[in-house]
């Protein structure tokens, strides 16, 4: 997985919230990050994965809000899924803006290449092609208030039937390490409704952990 995040204006996130969240700031900055990875083993409990569907990449794009209640979290702008039944299950299950796309990830002597093509539903033809360098771990001294937060994230919230609404996710303390961007071609940020981001982005990458995530409650 791949985090790369960029700051923005915290009134023009706030813009696209629902009401009941307000955008969480680091810095006195709003965070948008664009999350290319590849899910593996993918199941619902009680039923083992099935290698048709339990692996394929995903992009999100995503930033950090609060409710109502004080309870930090997740609000997804968007996320493609490169598997038709997850990004289904995704829209109808979960109630989150999934699209469909053409997708790959490869990774080969430590650079790994993300391709992203939106199919449906529209705009299609939307991409994110995304090529990065891993690096060494982070050490704990690097792993900094921002890192943590950015990336140490345990709710998500929706909209159900127009009524917000969370999900709580389980998962270990996501392995960091360093990470160069050698190439991004994208507008996967503009397409959710964002000004195009501006200079350089904060990147972390990481071999990913196991995650669960639970079902929706009010």
């Amino acid at each position: 997985m791949t985090f790369i995040h960029w700051r923005y204006p915290p009134a023009r996130v706030q813009a696209m919230l629902p009401a009941g969240l307000t955008v969480e700031t680091f810095d006195r900055a709003a965070w948008v990050g664009l999350t290319p990875f590849l899910m593996q083993g993918v199941r619902v409990p009680g039923i083992p994965a099935l290698p048709w569907l339990s692996r394929f990449p995903e992009t999100n794009l995503r930033t950090y809000v609060r409710d109502a209640r004080g309870r930090s979290g997740i609000w997804f702008l968007s996320l493609d899924a490169g598997l038709l039944p997850a990004a289904l299950a995704g829209r109808s299950g979960y109630w989150l803006p999934y699209f469909w796309s053409d997708m790959s990830v490869d990774a080969k002597d430590g650079r790994t290449v993300y391709r992203c093509r939106r199919r449906w539903p529209g705009p299609c033809g939307a991409r994110c092609d995304v090529e990065v360098e891993a690096g060494a771990p982070l050490a704990e001294s690097e792993r900094d208030e921002l890192a943590h937060f950015l990336t140490a994230r345990f709710l998500l919230f929706t909209l159900v039937a127009g009524r917000l609404a969370a999900a709580q996710v389980e998962h270990p303390a996501w392995p960091l390490c360093q990470a160069r961007l050698i190439s991004l071609k994208q507008d996967l940020v503009q397409v959710a409704g964002l000004p195009a981001p501006e200079g350089a982005p904060l990147l972390h990458a990481s071999p990913g952990v196991s995650s669960r995530v639970g079902m929706w409650t009010w």
